[in-house]
């Protein structure tokens, strides 16, 4: 599409987000025109491929950095695109049911487990604790070669698998069944957006488009478009990678989560079959800082340096994270972990808490899998903000920054953004299409939860 070009509504960025909010629009609104706009020459590309993230639907439930409210949320959020799978037939397809756990090992571990699991049971009342004997029955290699104390806290028959790049084009599907005009531009890359009138302009590769609404969900590059726009200037983000680690073989039928070291800012290590690889085990993320905006593509380094915002507030949350020798040693250890040789070795030992028979032999460093997760930092706080973040203009655009769980809540935080925009143009959202479809009486829906 070269030239001039008038939409209501513009999405840039085709990964899961922009895509389920463009379903979501299509779908269960009147918004009548809606162009989604992609640099690259299909969706999901970058971090929504399945080869880019855990393919985990994070619920909150064995998730031990969550706490009991952002659980709450997550799991409403997440439960709709459990029951979009379900409820249009894609189990077995985009996604799979299986067992799911968080592992604590030691009596430390064990302890915080069951604290945790009395104050979430009213929550998620299937959550089951297995002793080392249902474990043995469960995953024998969790048990085989270990001298320490084991319990886990989980549960079977759950949607825990999902292929967020086959979900993405799905959405995109589905979208253009609708009455809405769908408009797909892709290899189109957003260079600039302007205010034009009471529009806006959107500036790209292939020419000006103009919109009356825009909603950014274009990852680390959000920040930048907001940043130069003059939005958003109180954050700035700090690029992390993520790597993983083959087995040569499948090694266990289970997603195995291990527990949340409370310090540590970054998620810990899990192991669970590959979608994209024969179901084959793989372990990860690591989590390391990277002079990069997406993971396997060039250097920006004009933008690199904006996002990062290197002023003496960002610098002290750097210093604040450096000063700690537990988040000193983890950022070393996972910097070790991507070096050719030694990486093997190093991260054996994150692997056998999992598996303690596994030897590092038996593992490989998985070329071409892992991203990137843009981690916001509030210069005004001088926090680093673990999660979602949003910029909210009020004025008809939005920038969404969604790390994970930004796929297991994409349509949650689409149905967020559905209504801003329906409010801010006079249109309908049809809240009851949505509760038939995508919610149900057994699960915490979304539209249900408290404002």
């Amino acid at each position: 599409m070269n030239g001039s070009y008038y939409t209501q509504v513009a999405i840039v960025g085709g990964g899961i987000s922009g895509a389920a909010l463009l379903y979501m629009l299509a779908r269960y609104s009147d918004i009548e025109s809606i162009t989604l706009f992609e640099k690259y020459d299909k969706p999901a590309v970058l971090n929504s491929s399945a080869k880019a993230n855990s393919q985990t639907l994070h619920i909150g439930d064995i998730e031990t950095n969550y706490g009991l409210s952002k659980a709450r949320k997550v799991s409403a959020s997440s439960s709709m695109v459990a029951n979009f799978i379900t409820h249009f037939g894609y189990e077995g397809e985009i996604g799979f049911r299986g067992t799911k756990m968080v592992l604590a090992v030691g009596t430390e571990e064990i302890d915080r487990l069951e604290a945790r699991h009395s104050e979430f049971a009213g929550l998620f009342d299937y959550l089951e604790l297995w002793d080392e004997a249902a474990l043995r029955e469960l995953e024998p290699l969790l048990i085989e070669g270990r001298s320490e104390p084991v319990m886990a806290l989980g549960a079977k028959e759950r949607i825990t698998t999902v292929d967020y790049g086959t979900l993405a084009e799905t959405f995109i599907a589905h979208a253009k069944e609708e009455r809405c005009s769908v408009d797909l531009s892709f290899q189109t890359e957003v260079t600039a957006i302007s205010k034009k009138w009471d529009k806006y302009l959107i500036h790209t590769n292939q020419g000006e488009f103009l919109s009356d609404m825009v909603i950014v969900n274009a990852g680390a590059h959000s920040l930048l478009l907001a940043h130069e726009m003059g939005y958003g200037k109180a954050y700035a983000m700090l690029p992390i990678g993520g790597s993983f680690y083959f087995a040569e073989r499948k090694l266990i039928e289970s997603k195995v989560y291990t527990m949340q070291n409370p310090k540590l800012p970054f998620a810990a290590v899990h192991g669970d079959p590959d979608l994209t690889a024969g179901w084959k085990t793989r372990f990860g993320p690591t989590a390391f800082a990277m002079p990069k905006l997406e993971r396997y593509h060039h250097l920006e380094i004009r933008n690199l340096f904006e996002m990062l915002s290197l002023d003496r507030s960002v610098l002290e949350v750097y210093m604040d994270l450096m000063k700690d020798k537990e988040i000193r040693d983890y950022i070393l250890r996972n910097f070790v972990y991507e070096l050719p040789g030694i990486g093997n070795d190093s991260f054996i030992k994150e692997v056998q808490k999992i598996i303690p028979s596994l030897q590092s032999d038996e593992i490989h460093y998985a070329e071409g899998y892992g991203g990137m997760r843009p981690q916001i930092i509030d210069k005004r706080s001088k926090t680093l903000l673990l999660g979602e973040a949003k910029i909210d203009t009020g004025e008809g655009i939005i920038f969404n920054m969604t790390p994970s769980p930004g796929a297991s809540s994409c349509l949650g935080n689409a149905f967020e953004d559905a209504k801003t925009v329906c409010e801010h143009l006079g249109k309908t959202l049809l809240r009851r299409k949505i509760k038939k479809e995508l919610c149900d009486e057994k699960e915490f829906c979304y539209l249900d939860r408290s404002p």
